[in-house]
């Protein structure tokens, strides 16, 4: 079959037609923006979908991944403002606002954003004392993010976050801080004794204060139960009533003999004849003493300790 030369130009055009659609169709990817340079130069960014370019006139620059991105600072050591030499590593996260600032205004990208990372941690941690380093690290990385992010903004990027990882003073340093802490714990503990034993002996002299005042109201009152017993036998002798004046003897009488049957020592007695008639005068003394020792004891034990003593009366 032969082909005229219309029939060649018109196969040449389709095949032109479908070089140019493969060649100016351009499919970007999700997360991703693709610069587009014509003749060199910048015009515009293509976005994730399907889009055309002019082919052979315009080409793809720059393929700039939009997501969030995580970099590694490596360790460094860093001196502080009281001269102690710290190993500090960290991490940065940073993502693309604007393509094409972050492909033409700065070159290597990640690289730009590691050394000023790494610079502006130098800077901010070494004017910090190490004491300042090991307890604000929550300021640190936030006084880190803010000054970053603004040296970054003029490339198209947002700095998210910066995080040092990892402080690490040398051996000695750190045995050091072990034995002041140790030594402060030690002074802690020392402090709160103290104060335990403080609060103790106050607690201790209130109780005995109270104990005192308590005593002492007792005393009180057995002195007033006391006057009033020897009121009312005074005001009984005044009336000329004997018997009560007997009463308040034998009772005292009994009282002391009952402390002397209770000791512990020989129960024999050594009196006076006179104390014996005295006893013998007052109309059942004896019997008032059997009958109290007999109410206190119980037991065997205690009937032996409750006995009246043996009475020998001397001449003088």
């Amino acid at each position: 079959m032969d082909f005229s030369g219309f029939d060649i130009a018109i196969g040449a055009l389709a095949l032109l037609v479908l070089v140019l659609l493969i060649k100016g169709i351009r499919t970007i990817p999700q997360g991703y923006n693709y610069t587009v340079e014509r003749f060199g130069r910048y015009t515009k960014t293509l976005s994730p979908g399907l889009n055309f370019i002019f082919p052979f006139i315009d080409r793809i620059g720059a393929k700039m991944n939009m997501m969030e991105q995580v970099l590694d600072v490596p360790s460094q050591e860093i001196i502080t403002r009281d001269n102690a030499i710290v190993g500090v590593d960290g991490i940065a996260f940073f993502q693309i606002l604007n393509a094409a600032q972050a492909a033409y205004q700065v070159s290597g990208l990640q690289n730009a954003i590691l050394n000023l990372t790494m610079t502006n941690i130098r800077t901010v941690m070494g004017s910090m004392d190490l004491d300042e380093l090991l307890s604000n690290r929550d300021a640190i990385n936030e006084r880190l993010l803010r000054v970053v992010d603004e040296a970054a903004h003029p490339w198209g990027i947002k700095i998210t976050r910066v995080e040092i990882k990892d402080i690490n003073p040398p051996a000695n340093l750190i045995e050091s801080m072990g034995r002041q802490m140790t030594a402060e714990r030690n002074k802690r503990a020392q402090i709160l004794a103290a104060e335990g034993l403080k609060q103790s002996q106050i607690l201790e002299a209130e109780g005995r204060k109270e104990a005192a005042f308590r005593d002492a109201e007792a005393r009180e009152r057995s002195a007033e139960a006391e006057a009033r017993a020897t009121q009312v036998v005074s005001e009984a002798i005044s009336k000329g009533d004997v018997q009560a004046l007997n009463y308040f003897v034998a009772l005292k009488y009994t009282e002391a003999l009952g402390r002397i049957g209770t000791a512990t020592n020989s129960k024999i007695v050594l009196m006076p004849f006179e104390a014996s008639s005295l006893i013998g005068s007052l109309g059942g003394i004896g019997e008032i003493a059997k009958e109290v020792f007999r109410s206190e004891g119980t037991t065997g034990s205690q009937r032996q300790a409750a006995r009246p003593p043996v009475v020998r009366t001397t001449d003088n």
